[in-house]
């Protein structure tokens, strides 16, 4: 009996053993790297690291601290990454001392021309002494520094403020251009995919001649700011996480970084307290250091702007006059002009035209039809150019199946979508597609060919790119996002040799490439702001961020080339202007102590005082996010309805020491606008001016938008506000498909 017991016992226990393992392992298994942000870090005596432990040990129960923890932020602001259970968020989310708690969630990715497009050459006048003190910093997907964009030819020692280092890890190795490097993720900051190299050369690579893309493009590839140095902090390989974004900051903030560029972005926008970039951004804006943001690629579609929060420059994409085309030339000569970046040439020999459908024997004949996948015969596509009626799935189909060449059909009418193709090929829009069907239709032997890419002149330019996430803000409404529009369209830059140069399995190999994106607007504006600091070492990040909203060239709605998002939700102030924008003649002012007022007015007072790291007390009279003194103004209103609304402005005077501003709107039917004074008198630099702009009308439609513009002119300056009123629930459409 007692031996019985006891073998009864022995598989009691046993199954008790195996069900807590398994419960481990799922308890395990069902952690996720969550971000805890704590705000700013106290002042005193205070050890970050044992706070942290302290505070993980409060909610976390029979595991190791240590397996747990990922990353201590504790160098520039207050925080950590660790693996948490739903409930451990939850108790986390509760105490006092934290501000937030948010996944570590997944972000995104998001020249020869573009530079002289803008007015800005290399003969433009500068301040290079001053521009080699200037470090921008670079979070991305790394850096490949071995690029002549980032030789140090020329180039002294760094600057002596720099508390920086290069840990690129293995064979990296920094010079006085490229002063510091850093990775959070892979096992260098080496560029593997070739994002981070482009951005980083657009805002402060050096000025590379004869650089091109086969041919294509070719011209002197430079930077913003091809003086100024370069700090590498490698986030993405290739997936971007927000904990190693938010370690980016903290490292960058006290290395001593100038200006920020990360053209990185969730794809959605998110509350400021659950977005690490916001965060990150906060406390480099505290530090005097501006950070600039791609918007985003989920354009044309309302609300898709990823980038909420006003002590961020967020920056749309928008073309330049150099656009790259491809021509397609069939039967007697009919040629249509298509869009790719094609580098390949054909020798204007003619080859059969096939369509997917006729060369297809194991799909029905609509799935043919658009070339997906599995469905073309490499034996009936073989020395071929296949015609396919759709783009998404089609090139890499084509590709496979060992295609001669093929044309897609580009039913979104996209002219800002040229891709780089692994064999010759090229998409057409409708018209010009149904064109090339009418052909094959009409002969028995459809005969064409593919010519390489040419550039030819655009006249339209700049215009908002089709992708260019817009807005309005979804988070602060007040508050018009994006900024600003910068070029994004077929940018040339340099490029890692070790990345594929398509997304096609394509084996060449380049040192510069042509990219779109918001990605490559956003390294375009942190260059021009780094050229406005080389001016103005002192100027804060809200000076140099109005000086270059305020000088933007006007765009309207026929700059965005859709009727989705049109107007100030699609570019903001304009086009940026960097030779206007080191002279702005007036500027919005922002302090750190106007961006808590305007946290008061959404947050509760302890979370914020935790963010301002002092003893901030929220005003009792929180007052309107209408009056954050940003220098555009928006309102959103009840449709139909009349509606007055007031903004109070002030302003800095940073041109002429005794100089009067006069106040003109260009009047929009709808609405009546009244400015308060009329004239600003300044008798010294740096005097400010207030003023309030009241705007009245008798009813905005659903989901409309209002849009007019206050300049003030001294009869030098130009200080250009855009004003917008809109209503809520914008209908939304389809996002971008590609």
């Amino acid at each position: 009996m007692a031996k019985h017991l006891a073998l009864l016992f022995y598989h009691a226990f046993t199954i008790l053993i195996l069900t807590m393992s398994l419960l481990s392992k799922a308890t395990s298994e069902d952690r996720e790297v969550s971000i805890v942000y704590l705000g700013s870090l106290p002042h005193g005596v205070y050890s970050p690291l044992s706070h942290h432990h302290s505070i993980l040990q409060r909610v976390i129960q029979g595991s190791s601290l240590e397996s747990l923890l990922v990353r201590s932020y504790k160098r520039s602001f207050n925080g950590f990454a660790a693996k948490l259970t739903d409930q451990e968020r939850e108790k986390l989310a509760n105490m006092k001392e934290v501000v937030s708690v948010f996944p570590s969630r997944t972000y995104q990715l998001q020249t020869t021309r573009s530079w002289d497009f803008m007015g800005f050459d290399e003969k433009i006048n500068r301040n290079a002494t001053v521009e080699s003190d200037i470090i921008v910093g670079v979070i991305d997907s790394g850096i490949w520094p071995e690029s002549e964009s980032f030789t140090d030819v020329g180039f002294g020692p760094a600057p002596k403020r720099w508390k920086g280092a290069c840990k690129g890890g293995k064979n990296f190795t920094c010079n006085n251009k490229l002063i510091g490097a850093r990775y959070y993720t892979a096992e260098s900051a080496r560029d593997g995919t070739g994002h981070g190299t482009h951005t980083a050369s657009t805002a402060a690579g050096n000025g590379v001649k004869d650089a091109s893309f086969y041919g294509l493009a070719q011209g002197t590839a430079r930077g913003g700011v091809p003086s100024a140095r370069i700090a590498a902090y490698k986030v993405c390989a290739p997936t971007c996480m927000a904990h190693n974004i938010l370690a980016a900051f903290d490292d960058a903030i006290n290395d001593g970084v100038d200006i920020i560029t990360i053209s990185i972005g969730l794809g959605f926008m998110e509350d400021v307290y659950g977005d690490a970039i916001s965060i990150g951004a906060f406390h480099a804006m505290e530090n005097g250091i501006l950070t600039t943001n791609s918007a985003g690629n989920n354009g044309p579609s309302d609300g898709t702007v990823s980038s909420p929060a006003p002590w961020i420059l967020t920056v749309a994409a928008s073309s330049i006059d150099r656009r790259i085309i491809d021509k397609v030339v069939f039967g007697m000569g009919t040629t249509v002009v298509g869009n790719s970046v094609n580098s390949f040439t054909l020798n204007g020999t003619s080859f059969p035209l096939v369509h997917g459908k006729d060369v297809s024997s194991n799909c029905t004949e609509e799935d043919a039809g658009y070339c997906k996948e599995g469905c073309l015969d490499s034996q009936l596509v073989k020395g071929k150019i296949v015609l396919c009626d759709r783009y998404t799935s089609a090139i890499p189909e084509a590709y496979k199946a060992g295609a001669l060449g093929s044309v897609v059909l580009n039913f979104y009418n996209d002219d800002d979508l040229s891709l780089i193709l692994p064999l010759a090929a090229t998409a057409l829009h409708p018209k010009e597609y149904s064109v090339m069907m009418s052909y094959m239709n009409s002969t028995r032997d459809p005969q064409g060919t593919i010519l390489k890419s040419e550039h030819i002149k655009d006249p339209a330019a700049p215009h908002v790119a089709f992708f260019s996430s817009r807005g309005p803000n979804l988070i602060l409404p007040e508050i018009i996002k994006p900024d600003i529009s910068a070029p994004g369209v077929q940018i040339l830059a340099a490029y890692s040799p070790d990345a594929s140069i398509s997304e096609f399995e394509d084996k060449r190999h380049v040192k510069y490439k042509i990219m779109s994106g918001t990605s490559m607007a956003c390294p375009h504006a942190a260059g021009v702001a780094a050229y406005v600091k080389s001016f103005h070492p002192d100027w804060s990040p809200a000076t140099i961020k109005s000086s270059l909203m305020t000088t933007a060239w006007p765009m309207n709605d026929t700059s965005t080339k859709s009727n989705i998002s049109t107007g100030e939700f699609a570019y903001g102030s304009g086009h940026i202007n960097p030779v206007k924008a080191i002279n702005p003649g007036l500027v919005y002012e922002a302090s750190k102590e106007d961006y808590i007022r305007l946290l008061c007015m959404k947050y509760d007072e302890g979370k914020v005082r935790l963010v301002s790291g002092d003893n901030s007390t929220c005003p009792t009279d929180k007052g309107s996010p209408l009056d954050h003194n940003y220098p555009s103004m928006a309102a959103k209103v009840t449709p139909m309805n009349p509606f007055a609304v007031k903004f109070h402005r002030r302003v800095k005077n940073v041109g002429l020491a005794n100089s009067s501003y006069k106040a003109t709107i260009f009047q929009d039917s709808k609405v009546e606008i009244k400015v308060v004074p009329e004239i600003l008198s300044f008798k010294s630099l740096n005097e400010e001016k207030a003023f309030d702009v009241t705007v009245a009308g008798s009813g905005v439609p659903f989901g409309s938008q209002v849009s007019t513009q206050l300049v003030w002119f001294d009869g030098a300056h130009s200080v250009r506000s855009p004003i917008v009123v809109y209503t809520a629930a914008m209908q939304m459409q389809d996002q971008y498909p590609f």
